[in-house]
C-alpha cells in the first residue's frame, strides 16, 4: 500500500496493453501510488498562466503506442506537453528516434552501433535504381511498423515503392541464418540493466521472428557472449531510451541491431525468462521522482506478470453512449503493397474468416511474397480450393491494418476486395451503407 512517502507515478497509455497493467500493478505493489493517463482522467487547464495538471503525478512513464495510432502526431504533441510539466521515462523525441526505423539505424550508426546496410529513399526510382547492391533477396520495409506488419522479403526483380500507404519505406541487407531455423535475439534493458534475454524463433513458411506472428521463444541467459548484451545496452543508450527491448540477429560476420522497440511486449520474454520488466519499469520512474524501493521486492515482483486490470484504472465519465467504429456493407479502402497503393471498393463479408484481394490487384502493389496456402470452401461447395497467403496493408478510414490475406481471381466478382473478420473485428457493419450504390450486391460467403 502507498505511504506518506510514497511518489505518484502516471503511466501514459490511451490503451489496454497487457504491459501498460504490469507497470501500474507493479508501481502500487513497490508501496507506491500508480495513475493511468488515459481519454477519461488527463486534462490541463492554463488559467491567468497557472497550468493545472490532473492527475498530479510526480513523474510519467511513456507508453504510447505510436506506430499503431491513428493519430500519431496529436498523440506525440500529448506526450511532449506532458514532459514539459513532469519528468518523463521514453520522451517523446526519443520515442520518436526509435520507432522511425531510419531514424533509429542513423542514430545507432552514429554510436558505431552494428545494424544492417540500408537505402532510404524519397523517389521510388532511386530505390530502384540500386537494389541490386542488397543482392538477389532483400528487406523492403516501412519505417514505422510493428509486430511484423509492414516488412517484406523482395527479390531482385521485385519493383519497390518509396511508400506504403502513407508511411514512407526503405530497402535493407536481408542477414543470412545459416542452415539453422531463422532466430534472433531480444535483449530487455532498463536503465541500463539487463532483465532478460530471449530467442525468437520464426514459425514455419514465415521468415518474420515476431512472437505476435507464432514465433516461439527459449531463453538465452548464458548462450551468448556478454559482448552481444553490452551492444544491447549501447544501443538503448544511444537512442536515449529509459526501457526498451532490442532485437539483434547474427550474421556471417557478426551481430547486428535491427530494432530498438520503446514499447515492446512483455509476454514473450516472461515466458522465455520467467522474469518481468514491469517492476524495473516502476523502480525506474519511482527513483526519477525521488522515491525509494526495495530492490529484492523488485526482484520477487518480477517472477510474476500481473496484468490484472490495475484498481487505478479511471471510471468511464462520457454523458452518453460512445459510437462505435462504423464500416459499411462496401467501403472505399486502400490497398498497400511493395509496389504501391490503389484504392478500390471493397465489400464486407463477416462470414469470412480472413480479408481476400484479387490476384491482379495482388500484382500491381506488390502484395507478397507468398506466406503459405491455405484451403478454402465457398459457399455450398463441397470441395476447398488452394489459396496463396500474402501480407498487405489495408486503410480503412484513417485506420491501418497490416492482415494476411489470401489471394484469388474476382475479376468475374463485382468487387476486387473482401474484407474478413481479422478487419471487421474493429468495427460494426451497417449494411445500409454503401460506397457504390448503383452496383449489385454479391451472393457469397467465405471462410
Amino acid at each position: 500500500m502507498p505511504t506518506s512517502d510514497s511518489v505518484s507515478v502516471g503511466v501514459l497509455s490511451l490503451h489496454n496493453s497487457k504491459e501498460t497493467k504490469a507497470i501500474l500493478n507493479a508501481v502500487e505493489d513497490l508501496g507506491h501510488d500508480p495513475e493511468w493517463l488515459r481519454r477519461e482522467n488527463t486534462s490541463i487547464r492554463i488559467e491567468d498562466s497557472d497550468i493545472t495538471f490532473e492527475p498530479d503525478v510526480d513523474v510519467i512513464a511513456n507508453r504510447l503506442l505510436l506506430s499503431k495510432s491513428t493519430e500519431p502526431c496529436e498523440e506525440m504533441g500529448l506526450a511532449n506537453t506532458l514532459e514539459q510539466l513532469r519528468p518523463m521515462l521514453n520522451r517523446p523525441s526519443d520515442t520518436l528516434t526509435s520507432m522511425h526505423k531510419v531514424a533509429s539505424a542513423v542514430a545507432l550508426s552514429d554510436a558505431n552501433v552494428r545494424v544492417p546496410d540500408a537505402l532510404f529513399a524519397l523517389s521510388s526510382d532511386r530505390l530502384n535504381l540500386e537494389r541490386e547492391s542488397f543482392g538477389e533477396e532483400a528487406v523492403f520495409k516501412t519505417a514505422i511498423g510493428t509486430n511484423g506488419g509492414g516488412t517484406w522479403k523482395v527479390d531482385a526483380s521485385e519493383r519497390v515503392n518509396a511508400r506504403v500507404g502513407n508511411r514512407y519505406a526503405f530497402l535493407q541487407s536481408l542477414l543470412e541464418s545459416g542452415d539453422g531455423p531463422t532466430r534472433d535475439l531480444r535483449v530487455y534493458v532498463v536503465g541500463g540493466q539487463v532483465v532478460g534475454s530471449m530467442f525468437r524463433y520464426a514459425p514455419e513458411d514465415e521468415w518474420r521472428t515476431n512472437v505476435a506472428l507464432g514465433g516461439h521463444v527459449e531463453d538465452a541467459a548464458g548462450d551468448v557472449d556478454d559482448a552481444v548484451i553490452q551492444t544491447a545496452r549501447r544501443a538503448v543508450e544511444a537512442v536515449g531510451l529509459d526501457y526498451a527491448g532490442v532485437d539483434l540477429m547474427e550474421g556471417a560476420d557478426g551481430w547486428y541491431v535491427l530494432e530498438v522497440n520503446p514499447t515492446a511486449g512483455f509476454k514473450g520474454l516472461f515466458e522465455a525468462t520467467g522474469r518481468s520488466p514491469a517492476p524495473y519499469i516502476a523502480k525506474r520512474a519511482i527513483e526519477r521522482a525521488g522515491g525509494t524501493v526495495d530492490d529484492e521486492r523488485v526482484r520477487e515482483i518480477a517472477g510474476f506478470l500481473d496484468d490484472s486490470v490495475p484498481a487505478c484504472k479511471p471510471p468511464d465519465v462520457s454523458t452518453g453512449s460512445t459510437d462505435p467504429l462504423v464500416v459499411g456493407y462496401t467501403e472505399e479502402v486502400i490497398i498497400s503493397g511493395t509496389k504501391g497503393s490503389e484504392t478500390v471498393v471493397a465489400k464486407s463479408d463477416t462470414g469470412a474468416t480472413r480479408t481476400s484481394i484479387d490476384t491482379r490487384l495482388a500484382a500491381d502493389i506488390g502484395a507478397g511474397p507468398i506466406k503459405s496456402i491455405t484451403k478454402v470452401r465457398s459457399g455450398s461447395q463441397k470441395t476447398s480450393k488452394s489459396r496463396p497467403l500474402v501480407d498487405v496493408v489495408v486503410g480503412v478510414g484513417g485506420t491501418r491494418h497490416t492482415v494476411t490475406a489470401s489471394v484469388e481471381d474476382r475479376s468475374h466478382m463485382n468487387y476486387p476486395v473482401i474484407l474478413g473478420r481479422d478487419i471487421l473485428g474493429d468495427y460494426q457493419v451497417d449494411v445500409s451503407r454503401q460506397a457504390d450504390r448503383e452496383a449489385d450486391p454479391e451472393v457469397e460467403s467465405e471462410e
